[in-house]
């Protein structure tokens, strides 16, 4: 199963290391891949601070967690996504939340379902026939019966 992790995933989990979330990033599962874009690294640079301030991690504890779930994931550089695809998914979200549409684009591009927090997204996409959503749920009930 292919993967796309949008950064409020990886938010939950960096602010909460003991969560279902966290878990299933880090628990190696050979039939999971996880995969996100450039976006989710700069994403969760441009809210450290927060993520520092909520958790009361050090800067070095902060760079020590991302990076420990950052090599749980294959970063792809959306250059590699198709252009049509990448249109395609711009009409979808462009009205829905324009920030995801790398994460949608990359679902679509290697035919992988999207793991996201997000409820508006998720609402405002199944509104368009969109429904490659994966939730936590399913994720964690699959590693825990592999």
């Amino acid at each position: 199963m292919k993967i796309v992790v949008d950064t409020n995933i990886v938010f939950s989990a960096m602010l909460n290391t003991k969560s279902r979330i966290s878990y299933i990033l880090l628990k190696p599962n050979k039939g999971i891949s996880f995969y996100s874009t450039q976006a989710l690294h700069s994403e969760l640079l441009e809210h450290s601070k927060r993520i520092i301030k909520i958790s009361g991690y050090t800067e070095t504890e902060f760079n020590s967690i991302l990076n420990l779930f950052l090599n749980k994931i294959k970063i792809i550089n959306p250059e590699f996504i198709p252009k049509n695809i990448y249109l395609n998914t711009f009409e979808l979200t462009h009205d829905v939340d324009i920030d995801d549409t790398e994460f949608v684009a990359l679902t679509d591009y290697i035919d992988g379902l999207l793991w996201s927090g997000d409820k508006e997204l998720k609402k405002g996409l199944e509104l368009k026939g969109w429904k490659k959503f994966v939730s936590t749920a399913t994720l964690f009930d699959n590693i825990k019966t592999s």
